[in-house]
């Protein structure tokens, strides 16, 4: 790696990336009095590797540069450097990973972007905006019976943020709401998650995966103004397209989703999982469907890891 180090780091040592330098990654931290801790101002985008190799890097640095302008913070790195700095993160770290005998399985990577000082909590000084990334092992344990079982949705009272807050496009860490959101599902139903709506009754989203259904053979999702446009929902549109499988956006209701023969869940760490319960009744059979299983089938093969044994594989080793 060529970035100058902030600290002295090991090329053994973990690393992390801090505002243009390579740092140890237990060295990386938000000062209490930035922005980003203060008010929770920070713009983000996370990716997961695929042996080692980040997956969908174009598409999600094209959503962070919207997420950036759409908030108005300026980072002082050009995006191509901060991209080209995660992608060699990456490379570093899963090589040190991939040298433990625990490890087989791939990395989780977050991109996050704050204004920099809070003025209030610095004398009204200002600074340039704080620009990070770290890596994390995935953490497959937390998902990996759902590939055989599904995942419990629940509706609930608290709603998706209104747009006049701040568009539904801008990929944000300002999500007390689905903290709220996940609490309220989970004392409803233990281990389910909340479904997000707008206030007029349109699904947006889960607190981490967009949502799909599928009804009489055609996938639909919610379009571009009920919820954030997923990096890893436009590539199961892409496979589902090359499938010849029909596809279609258009505002969803509750009663779209409990009347579903499949709900699909897209997200970067799982990739596509099912939600076989609703509000406490079977999707479907209760079981994740043929569509949910072809996909993801068509997915493990594109990226030459089958995405189900690896977490199965792994959670089942972590618990050994």
């Amino acid at each position: 790696m060529t970035a100058n180090h902030a600290v002295p780091v090991s090329s053994a040592q973990s690393l992390a990336w801090r505002n243009g330098e390579f740092i140890a990654a237990d060295a990386l931290c938000v000062p209490v009095g930035d922005a980003g801790f203060v008010l929770g101002a920070t713009v983000t985008e996370q990716l997961r590797t695929f042996r080692g190799q980040l997956f969908l890097c174009q598409q999600h640095s094209d959503r962070l540069q919207h997420s950036l302008a759409v908030v108005g913070i300026q980072p002082a790195q050009e995006l191509d450097e901060i991209v080209i700095a995660a992608a060699e993160l990456a490379t570093h770290n899963y090589g040190l990973h991939a040298s433990l005998p625990q490890f087989a399985g791939d990395l989780g990577l977050v991109i996050f972007i704050t204004p920099g000082n809070q003025p209030s909590q610095h004398e009204g000084r200002t600074s340039p905006p704080l620009v990070a990334i770290h890596t994390f092992p995935l953490a497959f344990a937390l998902w990996a019976e759902a590939y055989r079982v599904g995942m419990s949705l629940r509706s609930v009272v608290a709603q998706q943020v209104p747009e006049a807050c701040w568009p539904v496009q801008a990929k944000v860490r300002s999500r007390l709401h689905y903290f709220l959101a996940d609490r309220e599902a989970d004392a409803a139903e233990r281990g389910s998650r909340a479904v997000l709506c707008h206030g007029d009754g349109r699904v947006s989203e889960t607190s981490t995966a967009n949502i799909a259904i599928v009804k009489d053979g055609v996938i639909s999702t919610p379009p571009s103004s009920d919820a954030l446009r997923g990096v890893s929902l436009f590539y199961l549109r892409q496979l589902a397209e090359s499938l010849g499988m029909l596809w279609q956006e258009r505002s969803l209701q509750k009663k779209d989703l409990a009347k579903a023969d499949e709900i699909l869940l897209t997200s970067t760490p799982n990739c596509l999982l099912a939600a076989t319960r609703y509000d406490g009744e079977l999707i479907g059979t209760g079981h994740p469907g043929p569509v949910q299983k072809q996909l993801l089938a068509a997915w493990s093969q594109n990226v030459g890891v089958d995405i189900a044994a690896q977490a199965v594989a792994i959670a089942s080793e972590s618990l050994s």
